[in-house]
């Protein structure tokens, strides 16, 4: 049998007992021959036929058989243990027993002989591997008899040990990982950031830290992964549309292929493809490029149509080349190999081999016939690469796939690479070996190997014939997966791994192996990027190849291989050169003649011909990842940007915040502000403004909503949203969104890109700061052709706005009535309790203070003063910060008392405690070191507070208060910023401790509010000034030393506190600037008066100096509106001369005030108290009383009507005329009359060109406006006509009355076009839709009815309720409709559902009228109570109730803009009315009805006041503040007490019950209930353990204060309980009621101890003497009684009044006792003879209340005929009467206030009024000294006789408001200017001569003050 034709293909067709049978054979064979070579190849052909068993066994799963192949691998390790081979054999003895059979004996013999060989194979050499020989790959090397002979063959090669001994790392590009948004420097820097990102899971055990950080940032941004995603696709692009695709492009692209997605990647393969495909002649690098392409693939990138694509299209590439040059056919046919490597790595299943394979191979097969054996090789290379194309994956090719794969890219950041498993991979070579190659196969290749070619000149063709068979190109090798696995160990630096599997390589002496390994040695000893020890390794591992024959064999195509090699080497740069030459001229001259002409014929050739290997350049700059980043990237920007705003958006304290629809909305109707912000931004609307109190929360809000849009924002396509800092921008009326951009980074390119294509979201923040009155919307041009696409929000302050706030935020012209429909606004509410708790559990949570949540609810529950602080939310985190700074929790702290301005104290000494500590720890350089200390020797904190209040000042003077300071260093040096942002130690200590924070170069505050507390501050320190006694009087009006403020300051009665003898400050901010409109220094300012006496006296030193000096009058100005918006009030003062122009005195009280010759120009006086005030000659020009002048007609009004433009006002009288007057002047312009009896409705065509008015007569006239001529007379109706109204084109007029139809007319022609027919009762108004589709109709029939204009049909019916409807509005959209009812309501109608949306109630009568406002905010109302009501058309809420009209109100109607309104009425009059003048601030006005009582506390500072409307009211005093209403009676409450301390009040009311209340939280503690009546007294005892009540069934309880509990119910009255009081020990308690009897009872046990009787009338009053020895009443009978307490008995009975006895009351002496009766007398009673000591007479009604005074030498008396008297106790005179309050007294109290003598009195008006007694004897008087605000202007009896530069207006509206006197006209000011000036010409003729009267020097002006802006 001849064993050498058994191919591979025939082994493949033989059955399991045939390949068994052959392998016995075999063995049989090798067992009886003698040569030990061919006894090897028998043996090797043996194991190759078992194998092929073993593939069939494992199907057959026969274990016969299994032991049959056991046997036979036994019998064949006996073989080759005969042969020596112990290793083997063991190799052998394992696979039998894997197996099945049991062959332990066998193996330990196999163990010895293995070990016996391997020592006696060692010779003395050092092997390359490190293992023991039972490591060592487990297959023999077959000997031949030629190596046997001369024992040359070793089975492992060897090499020295230094030669890679050890591993390095591999060649990685030094890549820098960037930081977020930053630029890239290359490419590979990009692929390696995409390669972590793709690979991170993968890699995340063996990073380098830096890496590994480097991912924690970036894997947790977004938006840096999208970019870097979006640079790698653009590079793609970029590099698609490149013309030329050059070689350093290809390299720049590929190395992104690794971290591409599969969509790009297979695009950018098809570019390449296409690329090859397109040219004729393409270059290497695109062959390179694609190969590094497919090899960088990951798994299922690729497909099969892929290979087969590519396959074809380089077959006809290469064919097409076939005729270049040899040397260009290896570079092709090498740049061919890396592509078919690259195609061998993928598993690709399912492809035809020989279809994929036919025409590569035509190709590769002609190559085989050249002439140079370089060329050869490669196209066997290739082959073997094709041949493994398609293929299943092998193991060698996992393990190429496993190694390094995922770290592409990336290596250099790795700390362990995960390599290839060599052992592994070796027994992979092993089964390839043994699978694919016959033994004489195996056998020729030793052959040749170890015998090689002697001599070239002998070779000739046999050399290439030999070359050709040695290189397979038809059947798989070993050595093309060895070379495989080389590359993939050369590619991770494991130089010790490639050294062992080269020497260990079961290929190892094929010579395709060793070229292939020569190839790759000298491609590393070329490479610069390898490190020189490895690159002088490599060139010694080809000189070690080169001269060991025993291991490498005698190849002499190898050997020149090698020289060409170390040729190329020497040729390089770098140390390897010289290493290279050295060994090559060891070689030459170590070789024999043979070796030499190899050598020669070397150098015959060009060794760079034949390039090692074919690489991409490396990348250079300018790459396309530059040009990339240099293109215009908007994306980019905005990625940065985004990143930017969410990362600045902190980790704050934030809930989410919740608003109302209006200012003048409930907080109760509130709602969720993002809801309403996201349907703002779904909507087609422009503009949301978002108003809300300073530290409202505004900002915050506006910075989270950035932050949540910024999240959601979509890339291209998305709107941008755009948070504008209106104060950080110069001029944000001129184009502020560029300018932010530009702020932001943006290039000019960018922001046009911008413009033209995108869409943004603007939130405007701080339009109030910047100090703003335009409308920005309208100024950048948002919207407009060639502006910016966007919708704006925008945030104000709501005290910053004034009353018409709107025009500066709707889009459009006001005029345009449709641009009003895209405007929305809310305002922001204060937090609720839920969003106090919540606010103060995330700052717990956030902050760790060192109270606990609880700790500060508890504070918030007990401190009354807290709660309205902590609602506002920058507030409530000041009263968090510093409260446990300021209480302890353990304190009673319900009586602790805290202010806004005593909480920013605190804040700020807080936060530079904190900057202190924190500089202190800090290391600073010795010059701050020594710095610091300074400033903390001398104050630390005040050193801060000193530079917050100069800072803050320079920014208003020189900033004008915008609060944003930019300061660079250079440009600013030397001016006033650099005294505050230098370099210098100490200003910059204090910055960082001061609460400032810095932004590039702009520096601020951390909230606008601490500038405005740094100015406060500046203006008033407590800590500047200290209180000394007052030494020097200071001086009166122009040089007078009498007049001097009434008003006294807290302090000791002898010493009035001042805080300079020379007089106010001069340098004091308040001289220097207006801060009338900074409402937030204000309100600190006016806390300080509240607190610092001093302060007080300061501002009035102010009002006062101003008399004297023109300078003060800014300081004066400002003085006195921090004076009234304080509460203090300028009743009866004396004011004459002051200069206060352009002061706010809106709400102040300056009652008979004398303001004689003061300036008052441009003064505010909207709803000021100015009854009986003197304002003779004062300066009162362009002064505003926030109210117009009425007119006066002399017939009944009906109704009116504004012109569309806003310039007349038309009138429709009861005596049939029509009277239009001027908007602008109020004159006369026009008479209309035809009318026959009263017109009841006017109104105007929409265009204004027309009029159209109908009435009594039943007729309807259309007029011209311009004439006035009649145009047409509309007769058809039967009756009255009540509705009338124009279509919004003006052709049709439709009216309505009495016949209960609706006729619709041509304005043409006169004619009816249509009869509307539905209801059954007077139609009462008719109203067209503004679409002009509708008309409304509505009827006593109590329905509205909607009918189409065009057919006449009704198409809806509003109903739902049964009283009659007198008129109807249209909203300017027209989806509502209001209705006004004769039940006193206002129903508001959604038009399409036709339902009742809202119905407001407040009218006490019948609404006759009402109208939409032109913007459709608001809707008035008026009728049949005389007042017009304003309502919040979206919340329903009463903004306004504007009372003044005597009877009713028939008409009521907007103004054109929506600013005024006109009411006309029965009385006459029509009035206009300023729309929300006075709005802006709340007051508490008093009750709204009748006061009942009034006390006051026990310590005078506090008055309760008690009312017939149920409510109660705590007045400070002082002031005249209301402090709280006590809300919760629901009827009447008649009687008050206070509890001996204080800090209780006890109610009893009509509804039966007494309440305890707690006075400073204004919170009820208990209710006591029990009583069956109407409680009518309450009183508590001396010691307050008890509350006496009593009702009118006549039940007396006493009640324990402590507990509630009722100890005793007294019975004994048989009518009501009138009065009750206890003694002044406590122990008794006395009652007086209805039965005519006074009863006396014991306060402990309830028990009866007197029953008084005596009067025959009911008792009215009983009092107490000051001693309790007596007791005094008084009755319907007239009479007084005195009863002894003791025996009960009558002591005295005094008889004098001529009617009922009202009250009684003792002297505080207890000597005297005063009464007052019905008779209008008040008698004074000696207490022991009982005789009348004085009768005073003065009142004419019932004296209701009289009081002794403290002192008890005077009496005050109030009467029901309104006036209060002022009693002299002695002499019995009249002292003082007030009589100009015109409502009855009911209840008077006295105290005195730190020394001075005051009286309360609680009118039935519902006012509470504090009187003043000055002076003594003949000289007493009584003024006013507060009067609780009401919110209305009173001029009464005001005199204004001369006073200067009244407009016409103004003058009307004095005259018409009951003001005395005439002021000068025009043309007397204009004679009066005149005389001065010829006065002044004279007196300067005079002093030209020298002669100048003395008297005429006063009259000159002083040409060193000053002038005022005003003049």
């Amino acid at each position: 049998m001849i064993f050498g034709i058994v191919t591979p293909s025939l082994r493949g067709n033989l059955s399991l007992q045939q390949s068994l049978e052959l392998a016995n054979a075999y063995l049989e064979c090798a067992g009886k021959v003698h040569d030990r070579g061919v006894a090897l190849v028998m043996c090797y052909d043996t194991e190759v036929s078992l194998l092929y068993a073993k593939k069939d066994a494992k199907h057959a799963n026969n274990r016969t058989v299994r032991h049959g192949i056991a046997n036979a691998y036994i019998k064949l390790a006996r073989v080759l243990e005969g042969q020596g081979c112990g290793s083997e054999a063991r190799a052998i003895y394992k696979k039998a027993e894997k197996l099945g059979v049991n062959v332990q004996d066998q193996f330990q013999v196999a163990q010895t002989l293995a070990f016996r060989s391997d020592i006696a194979s060692t010779k003395g050499t050092v092997s390359s591997t490190t293992n023991s020989a039972v490591d060592t790959l487990p297959f023999y090397r077959p000997l031949t008899p030629v190596l046997r002979k001369h024992n040359r063959i070793n089975d492992v090669a060897t090499i020295p040990s230094h030669i890679f001994a050890e591993n390095v790392r591999p060649i990685t590009p030094v890549v820098r990982l960037p930081e977020p948004d930053e630029r890239l420097h290359n490419t590979p820097q990009l692929a390696c950031c995409l390669g972590l990102l793709k690979k991170s899971r993968d890699l995340d055990d063996i990073l380098e830290p830096v890496a590994r950080n480097w991912l924690q940032v970036v894997g947790n941004d977004e938006d840096e992964q999208e970019r870097l995603k979006i640079l790698a696709l653009d590079v793609i692009r970029t590099f698609k549309k490149e013309e030329i695709k050059d070689a350093k492009a290809i390299a720049e692209v590929v190395c992104l292929a690794p971290v591409i997605d599969k969509d790009i990647f297979r695009d950018l393969l098809g570019t390449f493809c296409d690329e090859i495909d397109r040219f004729t002649w393409f270059e290497i690098h695109q062959l390179q490029g694609l190969a590094r392409l497919i090899q960088d693939a990951d798994t299922g990138y690729l497909d099969a149509d892929d290979l087969v694509k590519i396959l074809r299209l380089f077959s006809k590439r290469l064919r097409d080349s076939h005729q270049q040059s040899p040397q260009h056919m290896y570079q092709l046919t090498l740049a061919a190999s890396y592509v078919l490597d690259a195609l061998a790595d993928i598993k690709v299943e399912g492809l035809d081999r020989e279809t994929l394979h036919e025409q590569m191979s035509m190709y590769l097969d002609a190559l085989k016939s050249n002439a140079e054996p370089y060329l050869i090789y490669q196209a066997a290379y290739a082959c073997q690469a094709l041949l493994c194309v398609p293929d299943n994956e092998s193991l060698w090719q996992a393990t190429i796939r496993r190694s390094g794969k995922v770290i592409q890219g990336v290596s250099g950041l790795v700390s362990v690479v995960r390599g290839l498993d060599l052992n592994g991979f070796i027994d992979g070579l092993k089964d390839i070996q043994q699978g694919l190659a016959g033994a004489s196969e195996v056998l020729q290749v030793v052959v040749n190997t170890f015998d090689g070619v002697n001599s070239l000149s002998t070779s000739g063709r046999g050399f290439l014939d030999a070359l050709k068979e040695g290189f397979s190109f038809k059947r798989k090798c070993a050595w093309y997966a060895a070379l495989r696995g080389a590359d993939a160990l050369i590619r991770d630096g494991e130089f010790a791994s490639f050294k062992k599997l080269v020497c260990e390589a079961p290929c190892r002496l094929d010579p395709a192996f060793q070229w292939g390994v020569c190839q790759r040695l000298g491609g590393i000893a070329c490479n610069p990027a390898w490190d020189l020890r490895t690159r002088r390794n490599a060139a010694g591992f080809l000189g070690e190849m080169y001269q060991n024959d025993e291991d490498w064999g005698r190849q002499a195509s190898v050997k020149e291989w090698i020289v060409i090699i170390l040729m190329q080497v020497s040729s390089s740069a770098g140390g390897v050169r010289q290493y290279v030459e050295i060994l090559l001229q060891e070689l030459e001259s170590n070789a024999d003649s043979e070796s030499k002409a190899i050598f020669q014929s070397c150098r015959e050739k060009d060794p760079s011909s034949y390039p090692l290997k074919i690489a991409l350049p490396s990348l250079a700059s300018p790459s396309i990842l530059d040009r990339v980043q240099n293109k215009l990237d908007v994306e980019g920007r905005l990625r940065q940007l985004r990143k930017r705003r969410l990362k600045g958006r902190g980790n704050d304290v934030y809930i989410q915040p919740q608003a109302k629809a209006r200012l003048q909305a409930s907080d109760d109707q509130r709602f969720p502000l993002m809801e309403k912000v996201d349907e703002f931004l779904s909507s087609n609307d422009n503009v949301f403004l978002l108003l809300g109190d300073s530290g409202a929360g505004k900002s915050t809000f506006y910075r989270q909503l950035e932050c949540d849009l910024w999240s959601k924002y979509m890339r291209t396509t998305g709107r941008i949203p755009l948070f504008i800092s209106l104060p950080d921008i110069d001029k944000p009326e001129q184009d502020m969104t560029a300018k932010q951009l530009r702020k932001a980074g943006f290039t000019e390119l960018e922001i046009r890109e911008l413009k033209m294509h995108r869409k943004f979201i603007l939130i405007c923040d701080g339009y109030d700061e910047s100090q703003q009155t335009n409308n920005l919307y309208i100024s950048n041009r948002l919207n407009q052709p060639r502006g910016w696409n966007a919708q704006m929000l925008i945030s104000c302050r709501s005290d910053y706005l004034g009353v018409y706030y709107r025009d500066r935020f709707q889009p459009g012209d006001r005029n345009q009535r449709s641009e009003y429909a895209h405007f929305q606004e809310a305002v922001i509410t204060p937090f609720t309790p839920d969003q106090v708790r919540d606010f103060i559990k995330q700052y717990v949570s956030l902050h760790q203070p060192l109270w606990e949540a609880r700790d500060y609810e508890q504070a918030l529950d007990l401190i009354p003063s807290l709660k309205e602080f902590v609602r506002n939310p920058f507030l409530m985190t000041l009263s968090l910060e510093v409260l446990p700074r300021m209480v302890d929790p353990g304190e009673y702290l319900s009586a602790t008392q805290v202010t806004r301005v005593a909480l920013y104290d605190q804040f700020i000494e807080h936060w530079l405690e904190r900057g202190k500590k924190r500089l202190n720890e800090k290391e600073l350089s010795p010059q701050a070191k020594a710095a610091f200390e300074s400033l903390v020797d001398e104050g630390f904190t005040r050193n801060g507070i000193d530079f917050l209040k100069k800072l803050a000042t320079a920014i208003y003077k020189e900033q004008g208060g915008q609060p944003i300071v930019s300061y660079s260093r250079f440009k600013d040096e030397g001016s006033w910023k650099a005294e505050f942002f230098s370099r210098n130690d100490e200003k910059q200590l204090l910055r960082e401790a001061c609460p400032l924070t810095r932004s590039g170069n702009q520096h601020r505050f951390i909230h606008r509010s601490l500038l405005d507390y740094g100015m406060a501050l500046a203006i008033f320190d407590p800590y500047d000034w200290k209180e000394r006694p007052l030494t020097a009087t200071v001086s009166g009006r122009r040089g007078s030393t009498s007049s001097t403020f009434s008003f006294r300051i807290r302090g000791s009665k002898n010493e009035v506190a001042t805080p300079s003898e020379q007089g106010p400050d001069v340098s004091s901010p308040l001289a220097w600037r207006y801060f009338i409109n900074d409402p937030t220094v204000l309100e600190f300012l006016c806390e300080r008066v509240q607190q610092q006496p001093v302060f007080k006296q300061q501002l009035l030193d102010y009002i006062e100096h101003s008399k004297m000096d023109a300078r003060w009058r800014i300081a004066a100005a400002n003085a006195i509106t921090i004076l009234v918006r304080a509460g203090i009030q300028f009743n009866g003062a004396d004011l004459r001369g002051i200069r206060i122009p352009g002061a706010d005195l809106s709400f102040g009280g300056f009652e008979a005030a004398q303001l004689q010759d003061a300036d008052l120009r441009q003064v505010t006086l909207r709803s000021a108290w100015l009854r009986q005030a003197d304002l003779s000659r004062a300066q009162m020009t362009a002064v505003q009383f926030g109210e117009l002048p009425f007119l006066k007609e002399d017939s009944q009004v009906m109704t009116c009507a504004y012109s569309p433009d806003g310039e007349a006002l038309a009138l429709g009288l009861d005596s049939g005329e029509i009277k239009v007057y001027s908007t602008s002047s109020w004159e006369h312009i026009q008479m209309l009359t035809g009318h026959c009896g009263y017109v009841w409705r006017v109104v105007y065509s929409w265009r204004g060109g027309q009029m159209a008015s109908c009435g009594k007569d039943g007729l309807a006239r259309l007029w011209d406006a311009q004439s006035g001529r009649c145009i047409h007379t509309l007769s058809g109706h039967s009756g009255a006509l009540y509705g009338a109204a124009f279509s919004p084109h003006g052709d049709a007029v439709a009216t309505g009355g009495n016949d209960t139809t609706v006729r619709v007319w041509d304005v043409g022609t006169g004619e009816c076009r249509l009869i509307l027919i539905g209801h059954s009762a007077i139609v009462w108004g008719v109203v067209y839709s503004p679409s002009g589709t509708l008309i409304a109709s509505g009827s006593e029939d109590s329905t509205v009815r909607l009918w189409d204009v065009m057919t006449g049909m009704c198409l809806s019916t509003l109903s739902g309720h049964n009283r009659p409807i007198w008129d109807i509005s249209y909203s300017p959209r027209g989806e509502r409709l209001a209705s006004s009812h004769g039940d006193g309501a206002v129903r508001i109608w959604d038009v399409e559902t036709g339902t009742c949306c809202r119905v407001l109630t407040g009218h006490s009568e019948g609404v006759a009228t009402v109208a939409y406002s032109t913007q459709g905010d608001a809707i008035a109302s008026a009728g049949h109570d005389n007042t017009a009501r304003i309502w919040d058309a979206e919340t329903g809420t009463c903004r306004q109730v504007l009372t003044g009209h005597s009877s009713t109100v028939r008409c009521v109607v907007f103004s054109s803009r929506g600013d005024h309104i006109a009411c006309c009425s029965e009385d006459k009059t029509v009035r206009l009315w300023d729309v929300g003048s006075g709005g802006t601030r709340q007051f508490a006005t008093g009750h709204r009805n009748g006061v009942l009582s009034v006390r006051y506390s026990p310590r005078g500072d506090q008055i309760v006041s008690s009312s017939s409307d149920g409510s109660i009211n705590l007045w400070d005093a002082e002031t005249g503040a209301s402090s709280c209403v006590l809300a919760g009676h629901r009827r009447s409450v008649r009687s008050i007490a206070y509890s001996p301390r204080g800090d209780l009040v006890a109610s009893g009311s009509g509804d039966g019950t007494v309440k305890l209340w707690d006075v400073e939280t204004g919170l009820c503690r208990q209710t006591f209930t029990g009583h069956t009546g109407f409680i009518l007294v309450v009183e508590y005892s001396p010691w307050g353990r008890q509350i006496a009540s009593g009702d009118d069934s006549g039940t007396l309880k006493l009640w324990d204060a402590w507990t509630g509990v009722c100890e005793h119910t007294l019975i004994g009255h048989t009518g009501y309980v009138r009065s009750t009081m206890y003694s002044p020990y406590g122990n008794q308690i006395a009652s007086s009621g209805w039965d005519k009897t006074v009863r006396i009872w014991n306060a402990e046990d309830g028990a009866c101890l007197h029953i008084l009787c005596g009067h025959d009338a009911e008792v009215r009053g009983i009092a107490y003497s000051p001693q309790g020895d007596l007791l005094a009443s008084v009755s319907a009978d007239s009479t007084m009684r005195l009863w002894d307490v003791e025996s009960g008995e009558c002591r005295q009975t005094s008889v004098g009044h001529t009617a009922s006895v009202v009250v009684v009351v003792y002297s505080p002496q207890g000597s005297q006792v005063a009464t007052g009766s019905e008779d209008g007398t008040v008698r004074v009673w000696d207490k022991g003879t009982g005789e009348c000591l004085h009768t005073f007479t003065g009142h004419t009604s019932v004296v209701s209340s009289v009081v002794y005074s403290s002192t008890g030498d005077q009496i005050v008396s109030g009467s029901e005929d309104a006036t209060v008297c002022l009693w002299d106790v002695t002499s019995g005179q009249c002292l003082a009467e007030i009589d100009n309050i015109n409502s009855p007294i009911r209840s008077i109290a006295w105290s005195t206030i730190l020394g001075v003598k005051c009286f309360v009195v609680g009118y039935d008006d519902g006012s509470v009024r504090m009187w003043e007694v000055v002076g003594a004897g003949d000289r007493c008087r009584v003024r006013l000294r507060w009067r609780p605000v009401k919110g209305e202007l009173d001029l009464t009896d005001t005199l204004i006789q001369d006073v200067h530069g009244l407009s016409r207006y103004n003058r009307q509206l004095l005259w018409k408001r009951g003001t005395i006197g005439e002021p000068l006209d025009r043309l007397r000011e204009v004679s009066k200017k005149v005389t001065q000036m010829v006065s002044v010409v004279s007196t300067l003729n005079q002093r030209s001569t020298g002669v100048v009267p003395e008297s005429s020097i006063g009259n000159l002006a002083d040409p060193g003050q000053p002038e005022h802006p005003l003049e």
